[in-house]
C-alpha cells in the first residue's frame, strides 16, 4: 500500500516556472490519494514549493535535515513533524524507512545521488519499494538515455531499468507506483510437496 513517498528534488526553483506548476499538481494529486509527503525538510526551492501546498491543502509532511543543514535550507517550520539527524547518510536511511516509495522530481546533483543511491539499493534488493521519475519538461529524457545505455552496454540489468516508473503526468505517477507498489502473489506449491 502506498501511504507515503518520499519525494527527492532541487533546493533551487529551475529555469522555469514549469517545475513549481508541477510541483503543485503533485501535492494535489498526493492529497487526493490520502499519501503522506516525506522529504528533506528545506523550505527553498522546489522542495519548499511542495511542502507549502501539501500543508495548504491539509497534507501530512515529514522532513528529514541534517543539523548543519539547518540553516543553509531553511528548515520548513510548519511540518507535521520534522526529524533532524547528524549527516547526509542519516538522513536518507531514515528518509527511506519512513516512505513506501520515492519519486524524483527535477533538482541538481543531490537530487540525482539520492535517486541512484535508491536505485541501486534497490538493485541489491535491499528494498522492494517503487522509485519514480517525474519527468516535467522533458527534464530527465538525457538521464533515462543514460541509464538504457548502462542497460545495453552491459553495465545494469534491463530489469533494472525497467524497474523505474517515469511519468511527466503526477496523476498516472503515482497510479502506477501504487501498481508496483501491490504485494504480488506468490505461486502456490502443488498439494502434498514440500521445498527443501
Amino acid at each position: 500500500m502506498l501511504k507515503s513517498i518520499c519525494i527527492y528534488c532541487g533546493s533551487s526553483m529551475g529555469a522555469s516556472e514549469l517545475y513549481a506548476d508541477a510541483m503543485r499538481q503533485l501535492a494535489r494529486e498526493m492529497i487526493n490519494e490520502n499519501i503522506a509527503l516525506v522529504y528533506g525538510g528545506g523550505k527553498v526551492g522546489l522542495m519548499g514549493i511542495l511542502a507549502d501546498e501539501m500543508i495548504h491543502l491539509g497534507g501530512e509532511v515529514t522532513g528529514v535535515i541534517p543539523k548543519d543543514l539547518m540553516d543553509k535550507e531553511l528548515a520548513h517550520e510548519e511540518l507535521t513533524r520534522l526529524y533532524i539527524v547528524k549527516d547526509m547518510h542519516e538522513r536518507k536511511a531514515l528518509m527511506a524507512d519512513l516512505a513506501n516509495g520515492f519519486i524524483a522530481a527535477p533538482g541538481g546533483i543531490g537530487t540525482m545521488e539520492e535517486l541512484f543511491e535508491t536505485s541501486a539499493w534497490f538493485q541489491l534488493g535491499l528494498h522492494d519499494k517503487p522509485i519514480g521519475i517525474f519527468n516535467v519538461n522533458n527534464y530527465y529524457d538525457c538521464l533515462i538515455d543514460l541509464v538504457n545505455h548502462f542497460a545495453s552496454e552491459g553495465f545494469a540489468q534491463e530489469k533494472y531499468s525497467e524497474s523505474l516508473v517515469i511519468e511527466s503526468d503526477p496523476k498516472e505517477l503515482l497510479n502506477r507506483l501504487r501498481i508496483a507498489a501491490t504485494p504480488k502473489e506468490k505461486p502456490a506449491r502443488a498439494p502434498g510437496r514440500f521445498l527443501i
